[in-house]
């Protein structure tokens, strides 16, 4: 059997996941949103995903910051320009130790046709070995930040005040429920 074989594989919950980032609007407040369509993957040998690949596609159509005509914006190609380039993937390259049960994940993630590479924190916050229906979860939060301006979204205005109406650092942060395969 290889390593491979031996890696337990786990799928993205979507009922029990959020995908979300947040922005600075105004340089005064936080923007947040999510994405409500998405899928991933982790293998794992260790129990503690210490070990861990991951791999996430998200279809950035389904941006939802609870603004209509914002959300319209940003599936335009001042944002993510869905029409041209629909989804966003994550793909993990490592995953090091911080300290018991965190971890720092490098990966490369593509958006707007541009991969680059990044690094995310990673808590593991546990394992049910049999939930009410006989499955077995596990739980990850993920977070981290990214400047958009590194994969071409440049789109901003200065105001009078001489603030930007958009920040470019974009913070990450997911709640990820896995189902053991």
């Amino acid at each position: 059997m290889t390593q491979q074989e031996q890696r337990t594989k786990w799928v993205f919950e979507p009922a029990h996941c959020k995908i979300g980032f947040s922005v600075t609007h105004f340089g005064i407040t936080e923007t947040e949103g999510h994405f409500t369509r998405y899928d991933g993957t982790v293998a794992a040998e260790s129990d503690d995903f210490s070990d861990a690949t991951v791999t996430m596609h998200v279809d950035v159509s389904s941006v939802d910051t609870l603004d209509r005509q914002r959300d319209d914006h940003l599936r335009s190609a001042d944002f993510f320009h869905a029409e041209k380039h629909p989804q966003m993937t994550f793909v993990s390259t490592g995953m090091r130790v911080v300290e018991k049960n965190r971890y720092k994940m490098a990966g490369d993630l593509t958006l707007l046709g541009i991969t680059r590479p990044v690094e995310l924190d990673v808590q593991f916050m546990g394992i049910v070995l049999k939930d009410p229906f006989g499955n077995t979860k596990a739980g990850l939060k993920v977070t981290g930040a990214i400047n958009r301006k590194d994969w071409g979204m440049t789109w901003n205005n200065i105001m009078d005040f001489g603030g930007l109406a958009v920040g470019e650092t974009v913070r990450i942060s997911c709640q990820i429920e896995l189902l053991k395969q």
